[in-house]
């Protein structure tokens, strides 16, 4: 599964590899967690599209949100015929803009958080599902959720389970639900190869949301528990408007 990942290139890198007409500003994420506005790639118009979504789907048919379980991963080999996530995986494909993601390994009665991130740096792209709900009051609410596989030898030992990396050779063949049919796409959800990632354990503070730092990237190993427990968080400085409202 995939329940927590960053975000740390800039947002000129994310949209040059993306290809979006939109210039959001948004700042790096170390945490990000289910519930959270994240941003999300989608195909309208016959153009790619940024947007910010709740991570958590919600299928449309739902009738009360507060009784339904948060989806924040769909199973990839089953997505196209489970009731919460067939109708989004025909019409509403999307990308997750990524650097990286967390996992945990168990050990014994605890378990070890790792970090996951491309061998060469940079970002990446996880296949996605989107869906808009629509209240008894007429408010409406987007959200989505990763698509996940079997994980590569890679990081089988760490967990089973990992988020469909898409090429970027490959985005359109995924966001186009207009010309790609589900079936097709569905070719794309298959392990990441072997030689595109890398792991490493990482310390246990980055299981509390609240914490959002650089720090929670280094390695484990190279971490004392002081130079997470005083660290205030960063104060950026305020930029010149340029009128793009703020993502996080």
């Amino acid at each position: 599964m995939c329940g927590r990942y960053v975000i740390t290139s800039a947002p000129e890198v994310i949209r040059a590899l993306f290809g979006y007409a939109e210039q959001p500003n948004f700042p790096p994420r170390y945490n990000i967690a289910p519930t959270q506005p994240v941003p999300i790639v989608r195909f309208s118009d016959g153009a790619r599209h940024f947007a910010l979504l709740r991570w958590g789907l919600l299928p449309s048919w739902v009738k009360d949100p507060k009784t339904f379980a948060l989806l924040i991963n769909a199973r990839g080999e089953t997505a196209a015929e489970k009731p919460a996530f067939r109708a989004a995986m025909k019409r509403r494909r999307c990308l997750f803009p990524a650097d990286g993601f967390y996992e945990w390994k168990r050990d014994g009665e605890r378990k070890r958080p790792y970090f996951v991130r491309r061998k060469s740096g940079g970002p990446i792209a996880f296949a996605g599902l989107w869906e808009t709900w629509t209240g008894p009051n007429g408010e409406e609410m987007e959200t989505a959720a990763i698509v996940t596989t079997a994980a590569n030898r890679t990081l089988a030992a760490i967990h089973d389970r990992m988020p469909v990396i898409v090429p970027p050779e490959a985005f359109d063949l995924w966001l186009d639900c207009g010309k790609v049919d589900a079936e097709t796409a569905s070719a794309l959800i298959a392990p990441a190869p072997e030689s595109l990632l890398e792991a490493y354990e990482v310390s246990t503070e980055v299981n509390r949301t609240a914490n959002d730092n650089p720090a929670l990237l280094e390695s484990a190993a190279e971490n004392s528990p002081q130079s997470f427990v005083k660290e205030k968080p960063v104060r950026r400085p305020r930029k010149k408007d340029d009128g793009q409202a703020p993502l996080f």
